[in-house]
């Protein structure tokens, strides 16, 4: 028995890297998949090709379980809608939308194109917009599903050069947030994932010094594709009854997140005012202030 047997789920992003680990998990525990990926470059924008997602469909075929290609753009709506319909058109339902799907155009924020600003919003954000909102109705109407979205600890953290990825990746912690609390008494749920692994989005970001080439390397090796995708369909199984939470996978280890709430609070019966603050609110909540390090900072050992 598989934890996902009987179920359908569709895997965006799936003819590489986490998406494709995930898709092929999921049909090893019993799912019926459907492989979507666009098929093209890791910045976007560029003709696809089916091959791909084809290639994943025929491996989970080999290895005897089902899947279907698609290759729609989660960054479009109608493309979301097509997904969720494929998957009830050729095996009859859904109950999981696994959804790593991603582009990177990274820049400095200063010099960041509009173009590259909006392209990334669109994939990431509006794109699990796209995928929930196709999926939502029919979860809710069934009083069954899940969704595994994906942030980034660029987002939850912090990392130079991904003002657009690191705003779009916080934007879907809030929509799954909403999705989670909204979606409790019809039994929908919805949790996020933050990955490490090396994936072909990873091996575009710079290297520009020895210390980085290092830090690459250790993650190339020690920290894989598939250990994420194991935690994804996890939490996609409905023997879960996790929602509303935010992970990050790291190797061979899981963190969970704490999300925002007040760590200082000060009150003047009097009222402030802006000298106030400045001499006394801001220098008294100073220790509990949050640090400009990047993950590098907050996650400085090696994988486990």
């Amino acid at each position: 028995m598989g934890l996902l047997d009987g179920k359908v789920v569709l895997v965006t992003g799936a003819g590489r890297g986490i998406g494709r680990d995930c898709a092929i998990i999921a049909a090893a525990q019993g799912a019926k998949v459907v492989v979507n990926d666009l098929g093209g470059g890791v910045a976007g924008g560029d003709a696809g090709d089916v091959g791909p997602a084809q290639e994943v469909v025929n491996e989970i075929t080999k290895a005897g379980g089902e899947a279907v290609a698609n290759t729609d753009s989660v960054a479009i709506k109608s493309g979301a809608e097509a997904m969720v319909e494929q998957a009830l058109d050729t095996f009859g339902g859904l109950h999981s939308v696994i959804s790593p799907a991603g582009i990177l155009r990274d820049g400095m924020f200063h010099k960041m194109a509009d173009e590259d600003w909006h392209s990334v919003i669109d994939v990431h954000l509006n794109g699990s917009y796209n995928v929930t909102r196709a999926a939502i109705n029919h979860f809710r109407e069934q009083e069954e599903g899940n969704f595994v979205l994906f942030t980034s600890t660029s987002g939850l953290i912090g990392n130079i050069g991904q003002a657009n990825y690191a705003a779009a990746k916080m934007g879907i912690a809030g929509l799954s947030r909403i999705i989670a609390m909204e979606g409790e008494k019809k039994n929908v749920r919805s949790n996020i994932i933050a990955p490490f692994a090396w994936t072909r989005m990873i091996a575009t970001i710079p290297v520009k010094d020895e210390a980085s080439a290092q830090r690459v390397e250790r993650m190339k090796n020690a920290m894989r594709a598939d250990q994420v995708a194991k935690m994804a369909v996890a939490l996609a199984a409905p023997s879960c009854e996790t929602s509303g939470q935010i992970f990050a996978v790291r190797g061979n280890e899981i963190f969970l997140f704490n999300q925002p709430r007040p760590v200082r609070g000060m009150a003047r019966l009097e009222g402030w005012e802006p000298d106030t603050i400045l001499s006394h609110a801001l220098p008294s909540m100073k220790a509990d202030m949050t640090d400009l390090g990047a993950t590098a900072s907050v996650f400085p050992w090696e994988p486990i």
